[in-house]
């Protein structure tokens, strides 16, 4: 059965990628947790999905351009400000203090999509070993020659490709730079699609699954981890099939 990750932890129901919805998705019984990871102006990893945090916070401004401190004035509650309290925005080092000790895959995305930040990789695979966690994680970004970067950096880790087009021979061009995983958007799936990635080799973690019945053609397909907003629906879904 394929894996179950909470996307940005239990986004569809509290404040995404913040403790809260990364402590309720672990509590919903997830398999791993996907994460957005971007670097601050004095140099903190600090997990958040845009280059702004305007849409997610209650201030305004490019995260690069700001400090810690002054991240963490903010309210990252969004759409539920006043309903669950302060949010502030988490650090890397401060989620995995929360799972360093869980039977948990965290894929984290480089942002770099937007803003190359010249050091991120370093500094994220430099915390990853800090916590001796190079077996429950994978790296995965939109920017290819970042994830290149992570495998010429730590040849030991998992990393993926993430794309939204689509690619003929996903599987294919993936395993030819050395990468083990493919992370595609969900709809492009079909079974011929799935097939060419496994016979590449490649393991397939697709997003952003929402629906039950999404849930089910993909886990039936042998797709390797689903990555979705409400973790709760689509463990269930899982559990009907298994009826």
């Amino acid at each position: 059965m394929s894996k179950i990750f909470g996307h940005r932890g239990f986004s569809g129901k509290y404040p995404e990628n913040t403790m809260l919805s990364f402590r309720k998705a672990i509590e919903a019984g997830v398999d791993g947790i996907e994460l957005d990871v971007h670097l601050t102006k004095d140099n903190r990893l600090v997990i958040i999905h845009d280059e702004t945090i305007d849409r997610t916070s209650n201030g305004s401004g490019w995260v690069k351009d700001m400090t810690l401190d002054e991240l963490r004035r903010y309210d990252y509650s969004a759409a539920y400000a006043g309903v669950y309290g302060f949010n502030e925005i988490p650090t890397l080092e401060t989620y995995f203090d929360l799972v360093k000790d869980l039977p948990l895959i965290t894929n984290i995305e480089l942002k770099t999509g937007i803003y190359d930040y010249p050091t991120i990789e370093r500094r994220v695979i430099a915390m990853i070993r800090t916590y001796h966690l190079e077996d429950k994680v994978i790296l995965s970004s939109f920017n290819h020659f970042s994830i290149m970067r992570c495998k010429e950096l730590a040849p030991d880790l998992k990393c993926g490709f993430l794309s939204e087009s689509w690619l003929i021979d996903y599987g294919a061009y993936t395993k030819s730079h050395g990468v083990e995983c493919c992370h595609p958007i969900f709809f492009n799936l079909q079974p011929q699609v799935v097939r060419e990635m496994h016979d590449a080799g490649c393991e397939i973690n697709t997003f952003t699954v929402n629906t039950a019945e999404d849930v089910k053609r993909l886990s039936a397909l042998g797709v390797d981890a689903l990555i979705g907003n409400f973790p709760d629906l689509m463990i269930a879904a899982q559990r009907e099939m298994a009826e």
